[in-house]
Parts: C-alpha cells; structure tokens; sequence
C-alpha cells in the first residue's frame, strides 16, 4: 500500500490548513474512502515547513475531537513514552512484556513503513480493514463538526487508536509520541508511567536548536505524580529533565544511575553476536537478558523499557518476571537493523538522526560480517542532514544518495556535494529508490553488504521495491 501524501506547502512558519468542507461530501462506508478520507486532511508529517504552535499543534483541539468521540482515551490506563531515538523500539518492547504476562496491550507507534494500520496495533495484530473504516466512518462525522478548526491526519490518527483500544478492551496502551511531546496529540493524558528514551538533536526548526531546548519539549509530557524512566542522557538534557520533573512533581529516575543497569556485547556458538542487559530494583531482578534487537543502543532502549516495567508494578499491574522475560524474548521489529534480502544481503534501518547513524554503524560493525558496504541514503531536510553525514563516511565504502517520496525530502545531488566537500569521496546519486538497488546489486559480491538508511520512508520504499521487483537483483 502507498503512503498517504498530502501536497508539498510553501509558506515560512503558518501552514495553510486545508478547507473541510471538499473532503466530507460523501460518507465512509468502504476501507477506500476510510482512506480517502484521512488522505484529505492536513498532515504535518509529510509537509516541508511547519510552524511550531498552538494553531498547527493544538491539544485544545485534540481533546474537543476526543470528547465528541466520547473521550475513548480515559477509558483505558498508558505508558507514554518520549524522546529523540529508540521510542518505538522502547515501546513495542514494553508492549511484548505486558503482552506475556497476559495483559491486552494496546501499541501506537509513528511512522509506518508500509501499511498505515501497523500504526495501530493490539497485542500484536494490526487493526484490521474493516475495523479502521468503522472508526474513521465514527470519526468523519466529529471532524466536521469541529469546523475550520479541523483535526489533522495525527491527530485522527490518534484518536482511532483509542478508540479501538477501548473497543478491544485494552487493558494498557503504550502511546508513542509524535514530535516533541508538550504539544503532541498524544499529550491529553495522564498515564500511569512515562520514558524518555535518548534525547539528541532532531526537528531542530521545530522543537529548537539547542539540547536544553528540545529536551524541554520532550519533558513536556512529565505529570504530576506519574514516575518517569528515563534513558542515560547528556548533563545538559539531565539538568532539564530534572528541573522539569521537580516542577511537576514527577518522580524521575535515570537508568544506570537511579536504577541498577548495565549491558554487555557478547558473542556465542548458540545466539551469535547479542547484548545482555541486567537491571535491578527493589521489586525487579532481571539479569543476563538477551537483547532481542541488536546493537547496543537498543539495550539502552531495553533497559527503558525494563524500567517501565518495574514502575508500573508500582501502579498496580500484576507482573512475572518470567512472563514479561519470555514477551521480550518474542520482539520483531521490522525497520530496525532487519535483513530484507540474503543475496545480495540487504539491511535496513529507519536511522534518521547523526547519533542514531552512528549507532547503526557501530552495531553493524559488531553484528555483521561483511567485506565492503554500500549505503543507500535519503533523509527529510528537516533533520539532522550534517551530523548524519558526518557519520556515514566512516561505515560505507560507496554512498548512493536519493530522494525519499516525503516532500520534506533532502535533494540528493546537494547530499552528494556536501559528502564530497566534507569526506573527500565521491558518491553517487540515483533517480529513485529503484535505480539505487539496482545500482547497489551491481556493484557488491556475496559477502558485501547493502544499507539502506536515513528515513522511515526510504526504508518503506526499498521494503516494497525488494518484494515487488526482483528484476532488481538481475
């Protein structure tokens, strides 16, 4: 399935906000127009410039779609989880733990990489077809009710998933933040935990160029008297998370610091190359666990996640050690460090910030065999563009450059040029996602490997041209 587009805007800071009244002539009846319908409305995500305020990023107005829904997000208890890096890793790992000690879990995650319902899951399984329409068709109705003032994609997008989590019964829903956290839709809640995976720079024209600063918009989401976990972070981002937590009065504790963590890499005949985390608190004992997500950036996830598990035995969840043990051991994330092709071996990775590149590069170095290495890169230009190309010079050996199908998308002949400038090697660019695997599959053996990396929607698009087309390996 395509990805929904919304046409690119110009403009500097204010978005101008689609008219309702041409999207909702008709009623939705068919999973067609529960999309056609979605596809009309503003969607920030997929627009070059957005201004950061409370006209385009509106909880007010969130919470008038959610209380003509019949306010489905009070009806059902959440961890929310925030940060720069490694949040939906964070929360589909939490999601599994709760999962194997036999709770319905509810997860919400963003972006998809192919199919706009893996956003909305329960215990795993996408929400089907035919439900996501009865919802939207539920929605559609409050939407137009709301007027100019209409919602955008996220935040229908938001809504649904409450509402199918009540309807499904949930007893939790792990919620993942959008962009930032103070004014993301997802932020009309008050959960029963909160995490704060790492925290670097992204969405700098939105959520400001300085650590300090979009740490402030990451911990927006901190309320009173909801323990929050958070990852190891920088003195300068942990001096904002504390000051923040103490004036909401939100008890903070830092893995590997307030809470006993430590991981390790290892290798063995059995499991091949893995890391273990051990984390301990006075309610919880897990030690030696093997990381089901490799790379040691997803053990500091893991040990979030571990972390929220023992907060929310505090807010009285039943939990098994053993149980929450035997759902991590079941994760499968796809988009993350995931094979898609054996020959030629092709990797995948939604890395789209300089630290998480680095740490892409790093894991593959000590997970993977392989003599030379071609990447295959794209990114949105309201990212992080100098830091990840800093990063990939010292991991690939050939560098494709090409555009993503977001309109936000960097142009690649300008990435070639500052590669150049700034490595010294020279790089290619390629027309589409196509034209660069094909490229790739020319130019490696069988023990070379090919990344793809820098966006969610790169790694969506090369996921479907793989399955697709396999007049690309020929």
């Amino acid at each position: 399935m395509a990805r929904l587009r919304t046409p690119r805007t110009g403009g500097t800071g204010a978005v101008k906000r689609k008219p309702s009244s041409s999207r909702k002539n008709g009623v939705v009846r068919t999973y067609r127009s529960a999309l056609s319908f979605i596809n009309s409305v503003t969607d920030y995500e997929k627009q070059s410039r957005v201004g950061y305020n409370h006209t385009n990023f509106s909880l007010s107005r969130m919470n008038r779609l959610l209380k003509a829904l019949g306010d489905p997000h009070k009806k059902v208890r959440a961890a929310h989880i925030a940060g720069t890096k490694g949040k939906g890793s964070t929360a589909t790992m939490l999601a599994n733990m709760l999962q194997g000690c036999g709770y319905t879990v509810g997860l919400y995650t963003s972006p998809h990489l192919i199919d706009i319902r893996e956003r909305i899951t329960v215990n795993g399984h996408m929400i089907a077809e035919s439900e996501m329409t009865r919802i939207i068709a539920k929605i559609a109705p409050a939407v137009k009710r709301l007027g100019k003032d209409s919602p955008t994609f996220f935040e229908i997008m938001t809504a649904a998933a409450w509402m199918h989590f009540v309807e499904k019964k949930a007893d939790i829903a792990v919620m993942e933040t959008g962009m930032g956290g103070r004014l993301d839709s997802t932020n009309v809640i008050k959960p029963a935990v909160c995490g704060i995976t790492s925290i670097s720079f992204d969405h700098t024209a939105q959520l400001g160029k300085t650590l300090s600063k979009i740490a402030e918009e990451k911990a927006g989401i901190f309320k009173a008297g909801v323990p929050v976990v958070s990852a190891p972070q920088t003195p300068e981002v942990k001096r904002v998370l504390k000051r923040v937590a103490m004036k909401n009065r939100a008890p903070l504790r830092f893995t590997g610091e307030d809470i006993e963590f430590s991981y390790r890499f290892e290798s063995s005949r059995a499991v091949g190359p893995h890391t273990r985390v051990c984390l301990t608190t006075e309610a919880s004992r897990f030690e030696h666990l093997h990381v089901p997500l490799l790379g040691e950036h997803q053990a500091i996830n893991c040990g979030v996640a571990l972390g929220l598990v023992d907060a929310l035995k505090s807010k009285g969840f039943s939990i098994d050690d053993q149980k929450a043990i035997e759902g991590l051991s079941r994760v499968c994330l796809p988009g993350r460090m995931e094979v898609i092709h054996e020959d030629p071996r092709i990797l995948v990775d939604g890395a789209h910030n300089g630290s998480s590149i680095e740490a892409l590069i790093r894991a593959i170095g000590q997970n993977i065999t392989y003599d030379s290495m071609v990447l295959i890169f794209g990114c949105q230009a309201d990212k992080d563009v100098q830091g990840m190309l800093e990063q990939i010079q010292y991991g690939a050996d050939k560098v494709i450059f090409v555009a993503t199908s977001s309109p936000r998308s960097s142009d690649p002949t300008d990435l070639a040029a500052r590669f150049a400038e700034m490595s010294g090697k020279m790089a290619q660019v390629a027309g589409s996602v196509r034209e660069a695997l094909t490229i790739a599959c020319h130019a490696v053996d069988r023990d070379d490997l090919i990344c793809v990396t820098g966006s969610f929607y790169l790694v969506g698009e090369a996921k479907h041209e793989v399955a697709r087309n396999p007049s690309i390996f020929h």
